[in-house]
């Protein structure tokens, strides 16, 4: 973690959330030597596929989906000069431009001088909030890849008496049957980024992340490393919504009536199945 500066040490709030990420990062360390034993594994281009690098700043983003990753990757695309200011630049632009490196771009030694030299940051969030927030944004809204590829094998396998259309079209998923899938040793169709754990996306026991924000404390996080990586004073992580902005945002409230319609088991299941996330991050079992 980038060493506070002298004046900031004299600074309450920033020392604060110094201790903070502090903390953060000893609990990670010591569920990862708890529980995992790949500590010494070689790092190859597929851990690190989801990182997103910034050269100008020396910035490595791992992006976590439904935790700010949009609003993230404006600020590396304005901290990189491709953008003035991140009100600018489109959804599409951030998700389909392809603008931003990836570090499994480089070569071994690329990838290896960035990983020891530059500040590795990831945003996580409540894991059953960050799961219904993804139900939410792809199978309550038109989506023409989600229906059909994912809703249609939902549909077919969990829903019994399911009509033509819904086979056809693979809208309507419920939450229930979505958590099904999630749950099912034999998926009818594979993992999804937007659901699968931060465990796997980011590697955190392999990778020594520097920085570690939480979608709850976004903007103070935010901005705490923005100053800590010395970031033009401008620059402040956005707080518009990216997708469906009229939609509320998924809050702790909504999170419990998409997992009042499950059973007992299935609810003990969900929590079971995103545990190591969990106990890495901190999180208190809903």
């Amino acid at each position: 973690l980038p060493t506070l500066k002298s004046e900031d040490r004299k600074n309450n709030k920033w020392k604060s959330l110094y201790q903070i990420q502090r903390e953060r990062k000893r609990i990670m360390r010591e569920t990862c030597s708890k529980y995992k034993s790949n500590n010494r594994r070689i790092i190859t281009p597929y851990h690190v596929s989801r990182i997103f690098v910034e050269d100008k700043y020396r910035v490595l983003y791992c992006e976590v989906p439904k935790a700010g990753c949009s609003n993230w990757k404006r600020v590396l695309m304005v901290l990189n000069g491709l953008a003035s200011s991140t009100k600018d630049i489109q959804h599409n632009t951030v998700h389909y431009g392809n603008y931003l490196k990836r570090l499994d771009g480089f070569d071994h030694k690329g990838i290896y001088h960035r990983l020891n030299t530059y500040t590795k940051m990831l945003f996580i969030r409540e894991p059953f909030e960050k799961l219904v927030s993804a139900f939410r944004d792809k199978f309550e809204h038109p989506n023409n890849y989600y229906h059909p590829v994912f809703g249609k094998a939902i549909i077919s396998r969990y829903r019994v008496n399911a009509t033509k259309e819904a086979l056809r079209t693979g809208s309507g998923v419920k939450f229930k049957e979505f958590i099904q899938y999630l749950l099912d040793v034999h998926r009818p169709v594979g993992m999804d980024i937007h659901w699968d754990h931060v465990n796997r996306l980011c590697s955190p026991c392999l990778i020594d992340y520097d920085f570690v924000g939480k979608f709850e404390s976004m903007e103070e996080d935010a901005n705490f490393f923005l100053h800590l990586i010395g970031a033009p004073q401008n620059l402040t992580f956005p707080k518009f919504k990216d997708r469906h902005s009229n939609d509320e945002r998924t809050t702790t409230k909504i999170t419990q009536q998409y997992f009042a319609e499950l059973s007992p088991s299935q609810r003990q299941r969900s929590y079971d199945f995103y545990y190591m996330d969990y106990l890495m991050f901190n999180y208190s079992k809903p």
